[in-house]
């Protein structure tokens, strides 16, 4: 029975890092119906500014330098939209992806040369290794635990702004329909910029956790978009709770293969997306209207 809870607890907790993953996938699709191929690379990319920042800043906590990359990360994403997306948008989905493609292969060549291509890991001292004890032979993971409780703050505030703030209100109104948004005074360009540079914010928040859980390196970006794009489509392309749901179920998934067999694991995760996909090809809680 301890087995069987455990393996559940290790998926959920699993899950909430990938939820995590895809929190901004989701809000900018949800918004502009951009389909980021560079989301994996850029949440490689804050763990390895996270890490240069300990280095130059001398700090020893990666939280610590979350102070100064959430910020570096929101300007990177309005800058990175406002001057290189906002121009591929319109009515067509492959120029915003042909151009995101060639920033991941970017992101990875310039990682590649600047820091070589050993595998690098967030330190985070005993933090990183303690836990809580359930009862006997069960325990719970401290930082995993944490990066449960920061997936769903998060994600409520992310749905937070975008039911309950005028600009969460500005951009609803822009994602159904943008010429009528732009009548009404909404500059969809500064509006886009900002919501990338949000997501950007999340983007660092999850790369310094998945810099503290495993090993890093420039090539490790597409496997983290593989699993954000599972998580968002598992849940709904758009919506946010269920970006959070679908990264549960891939992480209990993976999970049950990993106790069935190491190998098993990352293949169970994709069968489990494949299920859904075929049962429910808009995913679990897709957004009204799609």
């Amino acid at each position: 029975m301890n087995v069987v809870l455990d393996t559940i607890i290790q998926g959920i907790l699993l899950g909430a890092l990938y939820g995590l993953f895809a929190a901004g996938l989701s809000l900018v699709f949800g918004i502009m119906r951009l389909i980021n191929v560079a989301h994996g690379d850029f949440i490689v990319l804050a763990a390895f500014l996270a890490l240069l920042i300990q280095q130059v800043l001398h700090i020893t906590s990666p939280f610590a330098a979350l102070a100064v990359l959430i910020p570096l990360m929101f300007i990177m994403g309005y800058i990175l939209q406002r001057v290189i997306l906002n121009p591929t948008l319109g009515k067509s989905i492959l120029r915003p992806v042909l151009v995101t493609f060639g920033l991941s292969v970017i992101i990875q060549n310039g990682l590649l040369e600047g820091f070589s291509a050993d595998s690098q890991k967030l330190q985070a001292g005993q933090f990183a290794v303690q836990s809580i004890p359930l009862s006997h032979g069960l325990a719970v993971g401290l930082f995993p635990l944490t990066t449960l409780i920061v997936c769903v703050a998060v994600i409520a505030l992310l749905q937070w702004v975008m039911y309950h703030t005028k600009l969460g209100r500005a951009f609803r109104a822009t994602s159904d329909d943008q010429v009528t948004a732009s009548l009404m005074g909404v500059n969809w360009r500064n509006l886009f910029s900002i919501a990338t540079g949000i997501t950007m914010a999340t983007v660092a928040i999850a790369g310094v956790f998945m810099g503290i859980r495993t090993g890093f390196g420039p090539s490790a970006g597409p496997d983290q978009l593989i699993f954000s794009f599972e998580a968002v489509i598992i849940g709904g392309l758009g919506s946010l709770w269920g970006t959070l749901i679908g990264g549960i179920l891939l992480g209990v998934a993976q999970s049950i293969g990993a106790r069935i067999s190491t190998d098993s694991m990352l293949l169970a995760g994709h069968l489990a997306f494949l299920v859904v996909l075929m049962v429910r090809p808009n995913g679990l809680f897709p957004r009204r209207g799609d």
